[in-house]
C-alpha cells in the first residue's frame, strides 16, 4: 500500500497539538504544505521552535535523524545550480509565508529574473504555485545554512523592501532586524512597536523575540535598559525564566528611572516565585511593593497581592510570623485611587483571611469573585485568574471554579503563557476528578507533561496525586506521595504539603485504615492558613475520628468546618458539613443529615463526594439494621465508584453490600482501567456520540488515530458496537458490577 500524507485540513490537528505557543496562520499553512502532511514531521518539527524562529514564523533547522547528512546532500545539489537560482532559493528560504508575489518583488529588487526558478523546479527542489514550497523542509534549511551571513542579510533586506509596511509591519520589521549590520535605532523602534502589537494578539514568545532583538540593535544605554526590562517581562510570561533573568541583568546595568528599577525588583521576585526559590519570593515581593508605593499605587497594590499570594503558597514552610507580617503590610497598603476593582478586593479579602479568619473575609472575597466574573477577562489577567480560581475554591463555589478554569486554560493556550500552562491543566484535570471523570483527567495530565518538560517546572501535579489516591492503589500511591512530599518541600510549597496530607488521609479512609487516616488528617488540619486543603483535611479527620471513637477530635474539627460552611453558604460546603456532622450524630438526626447532604451534593457536579455520601449513609443504615434501605444507598455508591474508577471506595461499598446479604459481582477482567488514558478518553467521547472527526478535532489527533484507539478499546472491553461501548463506559454498573441478590 502506498501511504500518503494527511490532507491539509487533517494535518492541522497534529500540528496544533505539537505547538506550545500561537502560530501565524499563513506560516502554519506553509508548514503543512512543506511537510506534505507527514504526521511525524508535523509532530516533530515544532519541538525545536525557538521564540526567535516563531517570530519569523518557521524554523530553519529541524531536529530529525540524519539531518546534517541530508542537508549536505541537498547542498551538493544546490552547488550545481546557477548563481541566480541559488540567490532566488535563498530569498524563498528566508521568507516564512510562501507568498509568490512577495518572492518575485524581492527577487526583482535584487535583479533576479523569473526564469531563475526553472533549474530549481527541474531539479524538483522547490515549486512556485499558489504557494512557494520546498520539496522538503530540510531543503529550505540547507539553502539558508549554505549561504554566507552577508548573503542572508541581503536576502532579508530584499524581503523587507518587498513587504508592505502598512499590511505586514511586523514581518517587515523582523526582516529589517535580520538585515541589520549593527546597532540601528530606527529598526529597534520598529521592533518595539511590533512587539506591542504581537503581545496584544497574545504572542508572548514572539513579543519577547522582537524585544530581545531590539535590545541587540540598541546602542544608547537608557532605551536599551528599558527594552531589556520589557523583553524580560515577555520572556517571563512565555515561561523562559532563565532568559528573563539574563535580560534583567542587562536592564539593571541601566540607567533606569526609579519606577523601572522597582519593576526590576518586582519581576525578579515573580521569577523567584515561579521557579524553585519560592521561599524567597514573599520578602522579595514585599520589598518591591514598598518601593513602588510612592511611584505607582496600582502596581504597588498588585505587587502586595502577589506578595501575599506567595506567602500563602509557602504557608507552613515559611519562617514564623512571615505570613502575618505580609498580610498586615498588604492590609495597610495605600487605598486604590479609583473605585476598587477585583484585584483590590482580592487583596483586601485575602489579607482579612489571614488576619481575622474566614468568616470576616468571606463577604469581601465573594464581592471580588463576583466582580471578576462579571467583567471581560483580558489576556493580561491570566495570573489573576489563578487567584480567582483559588478564591472560588475557598468559597466552595464549584461552578465559578469550573467556569474560570475553562477560561484560564483557553487564555494560557492562546497567549502561549507556558509558565502558567501546567497549573492551568492541573486545575482543569481537578475539575474532571471532582466530577468522577478520572480517565479524562489522566489523559489531560499526560498532555500537561509536555508543558512541564518545556518549562522545567518539576513541581508535582496535585491532580496526578488525586488520580492515584482515588484509584486506591496503595503501593504505587505511597511512593508517589513520598516523592511529592520531598519535591514540595524543595519547592517551598507549604500548601502542597497540606494537600498531600489530606490526600493521604483520603487514601487511608478509602481503604478503611482509619488510624492512619486520622494521623494524616491531623497533619493537614494543623495548617491554619491553607483554607482549601485544610478544610479537606477536616472532612477526612471527622470520618477517621468517628471510626476510631475519637469523638472529641471529631467535634473540634466539625466546629471549624461548620463555621466555614455557614460563611460560604453553598450547597457544596453545607452538603459536606452535613455529611460530616452526621458521622458524629445519633439515630434520626444522623439520618436527616445524611439525606440533607445527599440532596445538597446532588445539586452540585461534585459526584465523587456525592458517592461518598451514599456510602456513608448506607453504612449507617446497615448498622441501624435497616438493610433494605442500606442496599439502595450502597448500590448507588458501588455503581458510581465503579464507574469513576475509585477502586478502594468501590471495594469498601462491595463489602458493605455483602454484609446486607446482597452480593456485587467482582470487576471483570475487561474493565475501563485496562485502557490507556487516551483509549479511555476516546472511548468516552465515542460513547457520548462523538464522530471520529469530532473526537479528532477535540483531542488534536487524526481521525485514523481515533479509529486505532477505538479498535483497541473494543478488543480490550469485548464490545462490538458503539451502543455496547456506551453501556460499558457510561453505565459500567450495568456491564461489570451490577449487584445481584442471592436467592
Amino acid at each position: 500500500m502506498l501511504v500518503g500524507g494527511l490532507s491539509d485540513r487533517d494535518a492541522r490537528s497534529p500540528l496544533a497539538s505539537a505547538l506550545r505557543v500561537p502560530l501565524d496562520q499563513q506560516v502554519r499553512d506553509r508548514i503543512v504544505a512543506e511537510t506534505r502532511g507527514n504526521p511525524l514531521a508535523l509532530l516533530e518539527l515544532p519541538q525545536g521552535l525557538s521564540s526567535a524562529e516563531l517570530a519569523d514564523g518557521f524554523p530553519l533547522s529541524i531536529a530529525v535523524p540524519g539531518q546534517r547528512r541530508i542537508e549536505q546532500s541537498f547542498q551538493r545539489r544546490l552547488q550545481a545550480l546557477p548563481a541566480q537560482t541559488q540567490r532566488l532559493l535563498l530569498v524563498a528560504a528566508a521568507e516564512s509565508v510562501g507568498d509568490p508575489a512577495l518572492l518575485w518583488r524581492a527577487a526583482g529588487w535584487l535583479g533576479i529574473e523569473p526564469d531563475a526558478a526553472m533549474p530549481a523546479a527541474e531539479a524538483e527542489l522547490f515549486d512556485v504555485g499558489a504557494r512557494v514550497t520546498f520539496r522538503h523542509p530540510l531543503v529550505r534549511s540547507a539553502v539558508y545554512h549554505a549561504a554566507s551571513l552577508d548573503e542572508r542579510r541581503t536576502a532579508h533586506l530584499a524581503l523587507a523592501e518587498a513587504t508592505d509596511r502598512e499590511t505586514e509591519p511586523d514581518r517587515r520589521a523582523w526582516h529589517l532586524a535580520l538585515a541589520a549590520l549593527g546597532p540601528d535605532e530606527a529598526v529597534a523602534r520598529e521592533l518595539e512597536r511590533s512587539a506591542g502589537r504581537v503581545q496584544a494578539r497574545g504572542g508572548f514568545a514572539s513579543a519577547a523575540a522582537f524585544l530581545e532583538r531590539a535590545v541587540a540593535l540598541t546602542l544608547d544605554r537608557a532605551p536599551r535598559a528599558e527594552r531589556a526590562l520589557a523583553a524580560a517581562q515577555a520572556k517571563f510570561r512565555a515561561g523562559a525564566l532563565n532568559a528573563a533573568l539574563g535580560l534583567l541583568s542587562t536592564a539593571e546595568a541601566g540607567p533606569l528611572e526609579e519606577l523601572d528599577a522597582a519593576r526590576v525588583d518586582q519581576l525578579r521576585a515573580q521569577i523567584a516565585f515561579a521557579s524553585r526559590r519560592s521561599r524567597d519570593a514573599p520578602q522579595l515581593l514585599l520589598k518591591a511593593a514598598r518601593r513602588l508605593e510612592p511611584l505607582d499605587v496600582v502596581l504597588a497594590r498588585e505587587t502586595y497581592l502577589y506578595a501575599l499570594w506567595a506567602a500563602m503558597f509557602v504557608g507552613r514552610l515559611a519562617p514564623s510570623g512571615e505570613l502575618l507580617e505580609v498580610a498586615r503590610a498588604a492590609h495597610a497598603a495605600p487605598p486604590p485611587t479609583e473605585p476598587p476593582g477585583a484585584a483590590d478586593l482580592f487583596l483586601d479579602g485575602l489579607a482579612l483571611l489571614v488576619i481575622e479568619g474566614y468568616t470576616a473575609a468571606a463577604p469581601t472575597l465573594k464581592r471580588a469573585l463576583s466582580l471578576f466574573r462579571a467583567g471581560p477577562i483580558s489576556r493580561d489577567e491570566v495570573r489573576l485568574l489563578w487567584i480567582a480560581m483559588r478564591t472560588a475554591s475557598d468559597l466552595w463555589e464549584e461552578e465559578s471554579f469550573q467556569a474560570l478554569g475553562i477560561v484560564y486554560l483557553e487564555l494560557v493556550r492562546e497567549t502561549g503563557a507556558l509558565s502558567e500552562l501546567s497549573i492551568a491543566m492541573d486545575a482543569a484535570a481537578g475539575t474532571h476528578i471532582s466530577r468522577g471523570e478520572i480517565d479524562i483527567a489522566a489523559a489531560m495530565l499526560e498532555e500537561a507533561q509536555a508543558a512541564i518538560e518545556a518549562t522545567g517546572d518539576r513541581r508535582p501535579s496535585y491532580a496526578g496525586v488525586a488520580v492515584a489516591i482515588l484509584r486506591g492503589r496503595e503501593d504505587a500511591t505511597r511512593e508517589l506521595l513520598k516523592a511529592a512530599e520531598k519535591e514540595l518541600v524543595q519547592a517551598g510549597d507549604g500548601g502542597g504539603l497540606t494537600f498531600v496530607y489530606s490526600a493521604t488521609a483520603e487514601l487511608y479512609n478509602s481503604l478503611g485504615r482509619y488510624e492512619e487516616a486520622l494521623a494524616a488528617a491531623q497533619r493537614a488540619a494543623a495548617d491554619p492558613i491553607d483554607l482549601w486543603w485544610t478544610t479537606w483535611g477536616l472532612v477526612e479527620l471527622i470520618e477517621a475520628a468517628a471510626r476510631t471513637d475519637k469523638d472529641q477530635l471529631g467535634a473540634d474539627a466539625l466546629e471549624r468546618l461548620w463555621a466555614d460552611a455557614r460563611a460560604s453558604g453553598t450547597d457544596f460546603a453545607l452538603g459536606l458539613a452535613a455529611r460530616s456532622r452526621a458521622l458524629l450524630s445519633e439515630s434520626d438526626l444522623a439520618d436527616g443529615l445524611y439525606r440533607d447532604a445527599i440532596e445538597r451534593l446532588g445539586r452540585t457536579h461534585i459526584h465523587s463526594e456525592l458517592s461518598r455520601a451514599y456510602l456513608l449513609h448506607g453504612e449507617w443504615l446497615r448498622r441501624e439494621r435497616r438493610r433494605l434501605e442500606a442496599r439502595e444507598q450502597l448500590r448507588r455508591a458501588h455503581a458510581m465508584f465503579t464507574q469513576f474508577g475509585m477502586e478502594a471506595f468501590a471495594e469498601r461499598a462491595r463489602v458493605e453490600l455483602e454484609a446486607t446479604g446482597e452480593h456485587a459481582r467482582e470487576r471483570t477482567v475487561a474493565t475501563r482501567d485496562d485502557l490507556t488514558p487516551q483509549e479511555a478518553q476516546v472511548s468516552r467521547l465515542a460513547a457520548e456520540g462523538g464522530t471520529n472527526q469530532e473526537i479528532a478535532a477535540r483531542l488534536f489527533i487524526s481521525a485514523s488515530t481515533v479509529d486505532y484507539h477505538l479498535r483497541k478499546a473494543f478488543r480490550k472491553l469485548g464490545v462490538r458496537s458503539r451502543t455496547e461501548l456506551a453501556r460499558h463506559v457510561l453505565e459500567p454498573a450495568a456491564s461489570s458490577s451490577t449487584p445481584t441478590r442471592e436467592h
